[in-house]
């Protein structure tokens, strides 16, 4: 009798969930996988649909207190803007893309900037701690990881002092990527008068929100003159050796100039989400500087509370766009259909794509994930290259044109689920300098064969079809 009763409420679980898969599923092969995983899964696999896979785009009953929370900010703050910088651009490629940033976002191009490579921890760390030192009026600080150490404890001293000049200091962090951060930290972090709140916190009727809808965002803003943005947390993975993976290897880039208070507008967004206070309508967290460059930046702001998945629809167009090569550097490459059918089309168009992507990551899983797309990519003509070291950038380039960096790794998650943002930069000089270093380090890479690549193990391609039949729950 009591199997009856488990069979039957499975059944009505797994009817359920079909009905919204079939109906509100965006990708078919996405789709497939979640129709398998809440059949073959009693209870467990609705559950994890509920948790990560429910398009929260389409079924408005699912929507999100937070994301209505957000939306209502966005249209308050981010509307009746124009992208009046843009016939500064000199090709039809930028123009477009600038288009399609703004339109979902309504972040204008701006102009009058200059920006600081950041090729490592050690060269980022070093700026932002200058930066911080320079501060006269406020900090804000947002990372998805907080994680007490060398690099945390030098910033809690530095902002300790900043305190006692008055200078104001905000910090956001997210609740899963800093989960391991020391409650002491943050209540000696309290007592020096720094204002820090979780993104996403864990609490009652947001837990799937929390769990589910990452802040994925790295920013500091400093007096709205200087901005940090890319791929950095705070964490000592970046100047000390990890027991598996050594130093972690990561792009950054410090901006000055008026694309500044687009980046700040981004974390006054998540502060307001995060705190209820609305520091939109003070003039010194709105007020732009120019700066001596003349370089054209553009911040794309991604996540479930726009209409659009911006970062993929981002990366989408930079592939689609570009006429001569592709360049990409990324630590987790689980790309959706439509991200590999780009590619694949321009590689077999003749453009040269490469990809620079390291041997072992993290995560076993996204690294069999990964591996995965390997073949179909090779046949097409695409160069796959593996480095040895592991590097933790989320850089694309095309053209030696247009650059985008930033917190976006090419996934699911950074598409669909996390709030994510790069910045699009048009500059020829600071895709040369990044290119510099992508070829030394495609140098020292091992460029994968494809008659070798499918001679590996029946085991390797078999852990590789599971992660790739799993990558819904990456």
């Amino acid at each position: 009798m009591i199997y009856i009763i488990l069979f039957s409420v499975h059944f009505l679980l797994f009817s359920w969930a079909f009905y919204n898969i079939l109906y509100f599923g965006v990708k078919p092969s996405k789709s497939l996988s979640w129709i398998l995983i809440t059949f073959l899964f009693p209870f467990i696999g609705v559950f994890a649909f509920i948790l990560f896979g429910i398009n929260r785009r389409k079924i408005k009953y699912f929507e999100l207190k937070e994301t209505k929370k957000r939306k209502k900010y966005i249209e308050k703050n981010f509307t009746n803007k124009a992208n009046t910088n843009i016939n500064k651009l000199n090709s039809n490629k930028a123009i477009k893309i600038s288009n399609l940033v703004f339109n979902n976002t309504n972040l204008p191009l701006q102009i009058n900037n200059d920006i600081v490579v950041l090729k490592n921890g050690k060269e980022t760390f070093e700026a932002l701690y200058k930066a911080i030192k320079s501060a006269k009026s406020f900090i804000h600080l947002q990372y998805y990881i907080f994680e007490n150490g060398e690099i945390l404890s030098k910033i809690i001293s530095l902002l300790e002092e900043k305190r006692q000049e008055d200078v104001e200091v905000r910090i956001l962090y997210d609740s899963i990527g800093s989960f391991n951060l020391k409650k002491s930290t943050k209540r000696k972090l309290k007592e020096i008068g720094v204002e820090i709140y979780p993104e996403t916190p864990f609490k009652f009727g947001s837990f799937i929100f929390s769990l589910n809808y990452r802040n994925h965002r790295k920013i500091a803003i400093i007096d709205n003159k200087i901005g940090f943005t890319g791929g950095v947390n705070i964490s000592d993975e970046y100047i000390t050796k990890d027991t598996n993976l050594g130093i972690w290897q990561d792009t950054h880039v410090q901006i000055t100039g008026c694309a500044v208070a687009n980046l700040h507008a981004t974390f006054l967004k998540d502060y307001y989400y995060a705190t209820d206070i609305d520091l939109s309508d003070k003039e010194k967290y709105n007020k732009a500087y120019n700066a001596d460059g003349n370089i054209e930046i553009q911040i794309v702001s991604s996540g479930p509370d726009y209409d659009q998945s911006v970062v993929m629809q981002q990366y989408l167009s930079l592939i689609n766009l570009a006429e001569k090569s592709i360049c990409v550097l990324n630590p987790y490459f689980i790309p959706t259909v439509s991200i590999l059918e780009a590619f694949k089309i321009a590689a077999l168009s003749g453009i040269n794509v490469t990809l620079l992507l390291p041997k072992v990551t993290d995560s076993k899983m996204a690294t069999y994930g990964m591996y995965s797309y390997f073949e179909d990519l090779l046949k097409a003509g695409v160069n796959i290259y593996l480095r040895e070291d592991f590097s933790h950038s989320k850089v694309i380039f095309i053209d030696d044109e247009i650059i985008s960096v930033g917190s976006t790794n090419f996934d699911c998650r950074s598409f669909e689920h996390n709030y994510e943002l790069n910045a699009l930069i048009f500059d020829k000089e600071i895709i040369s300098d990044i290119s510099d270093e992508f070829n030394e380090r495609k140098e020292l890479a091992n460029k994968l064969n494809l008659k070798d690549f499918l001679n590996r193990s029946n085991k390797q391609k078999t852990l590789e079809r599971l992660a790739r039949f799993l990558s819904p729950l990456l």
